[in-house]
């Protein structure tokens, strides 16, 4: 399957390029990526930790995951949105988790927007989920797959109009992949299923 973005596991199952052969990146591609999240802990921390991505790979991200869960409360919505300045710095001082005050700001203030959304539409779940972009045909190689769209453009936009930050339409285009809004698992990928 030369160029087609699938690549043969050990186990001798298809998947997606990007899965690699690390036992935890392969785990995370087979278990949880695409498919469909409605849970606002779930939601609200994977929008935090595409924002902490930004500029790194995601196999960093994925390999702190823990670190960053114990840090910022399980991704407890009202937790992180009490956060306050010795939070800030307490955080700062985690080598466990990436140090960037930008976006540990960021998350805490997106936890106080969490909440707002929450007030408005009922979850955060009902909120990201209206603006889910209907299904395409399955993408055959990586090539057929884009790095943002019109749906997550628009939830960008609103999100931001809504003082969110870091997040832009790439962030949130790979967040929608990852919560299952979009169905990007490969069309010869053995984990694609009509979700």
């Amino acid at each position: 399957m030369e160029n087609s973005g699938i690549l043969v596991g050990d186990d001798g199952r298809t998947r997606c390029w990007w899965a690699g052969s690390d036992p935890l990146y392969v785990s995370y591609h087979d278990n949880e990526w695409g498919n469909p999240v409605h849970d606002d802990t779930r939601l609200f921390e994977k929008l935090c930790l595409e924002g902490f991505q930004a500029g790194l790979a995601w196999i960093t991200i994925l390999r702190k995951r823990d670190n960053f869960r114990a840090a910022f409360a399980g991704f407890d919505i009202p937790t992180v949105a009490r956060f306050g300045t010795d939070d800030v710095q307490r955080l700062l001082g985690d080598a466990g988790i990436v140090r960037h005050r930008g976006k540990i700001e960021s998350t805490i203030s997106n936890a106080a927007r969490a909440l707002d959304v929450i007030d408005e539409f009922g979850s955060l779940s009902d909120y990201v989920w209206r603006q889910a972009p209907p299904p395409r045909p399955a993408p055959r190689t990586f090539d057929d797959l884009p790095s943002i769209t019109e749906a997550s453009t628009a939830l960008s936009k609103d999100l931001k109009k809504r003082g969110w930050s870091f997040v832009g339409p790439t962030t949130v285009y790979a967040f929608m992949q990852a919560m299952g809004m979009v169905n990007d698992h490969l069309a010869d990928c053995a984990f694609r299923s009509p979700k």
